[in-house]
């Protein structure tokens, strides 16, 4: 398929992750928008350096990855929108020959909103943290009901659905695929390596920070889609909050039958997670390793998703939750 394609680059104090990321945009593309959250690192010069249009957000709002995509989208449309704009996140470098074959796609399928692929780790045996981001990003091909934030997305399709939802400061890519996707557009993941990412979690408290995160995410799509993490939040509930309360109470009262029964169930949840990453080709001892932080997982989550609506409840901004 024939058509103009520029890319809107996001970040904050990415140093040389954000150099490795624009050049990569460079080397397919001649238009690209680099916007900045803030950054004290010398990126908004490094991307002048390298001949890149800036935009740097205004911090009397708070930053989010939604309301940078926007303004790099508002960017491009004042010089001339193209047909399709490329998404890529500062930490994540572009896949030669990607642009080329996103749009190639478009042209093959009807209906087409968005085109992604595999998001891949640089280091993923740097620790397990990146090895679980890894895992997380490469999920099966084809027709799926939404994606992260690097994506090729048409234009009038952006315009139609009013972009991305600057108020959402997690999983903003799974709220604007919602709404894509119930405007009548197809979402589809190609099997290519489409961008590396550099997650550079080396610490406990980073993973634990990007599950607080997620929390949010969860809750906050939760409340604008009834209908989307539903599983999530259910899971979130049942292991972080319920069964914790159970265990606490059995202990209180001595009743050891509820105590046993609880920590039962947070065992079977445990292999049950181990074996379902052994069936989507995880080697077991790794599997075993990535299952006790998924299993983990659920209390940062429930955190996160506390946050979200103590901060409804209280009417304040919804605040990014970095990790890095």
């Amino acid at each position: 398929m024939t058509g103009t394609v520029a890319a809107v680059a996001i970040g904050r104090n990415e140093g040389e992750r954000l150099i490795r990321s624009l050049t990569t945009l460079t080397d397919q593309l001649d238009r690209v928008v680099y916007v900045d959250s803030g950054s004290s690192d010398g990126s908004v010069q490094a991307a002048r350096d390298l001949g890149i249009e800036v935009v740097e957000l205004d911090s009397a709002q708070p930053f989010t990855a939604a309301r940078a995509r926007n303004a790099g989208f508002a960017a491009l449309k004042k010089s001339g929108l193209p047909d399709f704009v490329q998404f890529v996140d500062g930490d994540c470098g572009v896949e030669p020959g990607w642009i080329a074959a996103a749009l190639a796609e478009f042209g093959k399928q009807e209906g087409l909103g968005i085109v992604t692929g595999w998001r891949l780790e640089i280091h993923p045996d740097a620790s397990i943290y990146n090895a679980l981001a890894d895992f997380e990003w490469h999920r099966p091909a084809g027709e799926i009901l939404a994606c992260g934030g690097d994506m090729m997305v048409r234009s009038d399709v952006f315009d139609a659905v009013g972009g991305f939802n600057p108020t959402v400061i997690a999983a903003e890519d799974d709220e604007f695929c919602t709404r894509v996707r119930k405007a009548g557009h197809r979402i589809i993941r190609l099997p290519l390596p489409m961008t590396r990412h550099d997650a550079a979690m080396t610490r406990f408290s980073q993973w634990w920070q990007r599950a607080v995160r997620s929390g949010h995410g969860f809750a906050q799509v939760g409340d604008l889609h009834p209908d989307y993490f539903v599983q999530e939040r259910r899971r979130v509930m049942l292991y972080g909050f319920f069964l914790p309360a159970m265990v606490l109470t059995a202990l209180l009262v001595g009743f050891y039958l509820v105590l046993i029964t609880a920590l039962a169930l947070y065992g079977l949840s445990y292999l049950r997670t181990a074996q379902g990453l052994q069936r989507e080709g995880l080697e077991r001892s790794m599997a075993l390793r990535q299952s006790v932080f998924l299993s983990l997982s659920k209390f940062p989550n429930l955190i996160g998703m506390a946050r979200y609506h103590l901060r409804k409840w209280r009417g304040s901004a919804m605040r990014i939750i970095e990790y890095k």
